[in-house]
């Protein structure tokens, strides 16, 4: 006896079937352009527009916002120098300590020793001709209006316009004429800050006007752990002659020396030309076209040959830090003459 069909499943399965029929049959090309709906990729023209519209006004909001914040932020910036500065800056307010010339750092990458044999030529010039460079654009400056002569006397120090001119003449026999020394067997060594914008040194023995007072002096060499006895003598004569003591104590010392007690013994004499300071009147940097960075050379005279001599330069004010394990206000060299 057969079983009997409820009518409803049947209207049920029938209208399934015909979907499922309606469905295979629809090919891509009815899916791209359906003429009997009128749809184009499944949608009619009107509707097309409207999503078109609403994107339009959405990426145009979007670009109008990322506009705006990018607006308020350059209010912020300028040109002139980077929103922070000194203490507020990664960099901070302790100038590094930089020599010339050093070791390629692509072929000797982290060496800092200079090793040469002084009757080879081509040996000398590998050090010299770094020196040479370096001061030949010093000598030839491109911003010529920009740059200033200050001295000690004349009151003149860099603005934010001008800066103080570099004196080439003022290094003795550290010179190109003489090789710097190179080939006698008696090599100079450039010194300098490396430059932070808007930092300016804290002299020793002056006050907070900036005008000399013997007992800060004396306070602020006492302090100054370590502090070469030559130097103190130099700075002691030299407030005694200058004609402005405030002037002449605005500077930042400099003192190159053996690392070492066997180091001191092997460097021999050393001498600062044109002294052992760089005036403070170079400062403050502020991106001034053509600025000049300042630097004194160190001489030295007769080091042993076929030794390795480790030698360490310090830079003296009372707003540089010094520490030996991390070389801040010092930097570190090696030297050796065959």
């Amino acid at each position: 006896m057969g079983t009997e069909t409820d009518p409803q499943t049947k209207v049920n399965n029938n209208a399934t079937d015909l979907k499922k029929h309606s469905y295979d049959d629809e090919t891509w090309a009815d899916f791209i352009w359906n003429g009997k709906t009128g749809q184009f990729l499944g949608r009619t023209g009107s509707s097309w527009v409207k999503i078109f519209v609403f994107y339009v006004v959405f990426y145009a909001g979007l670009a109008a916002f990322a506009g705006l914040c990018y607006y308020l932020f350059s209010l912020t910036l300028t040109l002139d120098h980077p929103k922070w500065l000194l203490e507020e800056s990664i960099i901070g307010t302790n100038p590094g300590v930089g020599y010339r010339p050093m070791p390629d750092q692509e072929t000797n990458s982290g060496s800092s020793l200079v090793w040469y044999r002084r009757d080879n030529r081509e040996d000398t010039a590998v050090w010299y001709t770094q020196l040479a460079n370096y001061t030949d654009l010093v000598e030839n400056p491109v911003e010529v209006d920009s740059l200033q002569t200050c001295t000690y006397d004349n009151g003149l120090r860099a603005t934010k316009v001008k800066s103080c001119q570099v004196d080439i003449k003022l290094f003795g026999p550290c010179n190109k004429n003489n090789n710097f020394g190179y080939r006698l067997g008696e090599p100079c060594f450039l010194i300098k800050l490396n430059r932070i914008i808007g930092w300016r040194p804290s002299p020793l023995g002056v006050n907070e006007r900036g005008q000399y007072n013997p007992d800060i002096l004396r306070d602020d060499l006492a302090n100054q752990k370590n502090f070469p006895e030559w130097l103190k003598e130099h700075i002691e004569s030299g407030v005694k002659t200058a004609r402005d003591p405030s002037s002449f104590l605005d500077t930042v010392w400099i003192s190159c020396a053996g690392e070492n007690i066997a180091d001191q013994e092997t460097l021999g004499p050393v001498k600062y030309y044109p002294s052992p300071g760089i005036p403070g009147y170079f400062y403050p940097y502020y991106k001034q076209l053509g600025y000049q960075s300042p630097f004194i050379f160190v001489q030295f005279v007769k080091p042993k040959t076929g030794v390795l001599i480790n030698i360490e330069c310090r830079a003296w004010a009372n707003n540089i830090i010094y520490n030996k394990i991390d070389r801040l206000g010092s930097v570190h060299f090696e030297l050796m003459i065959d």
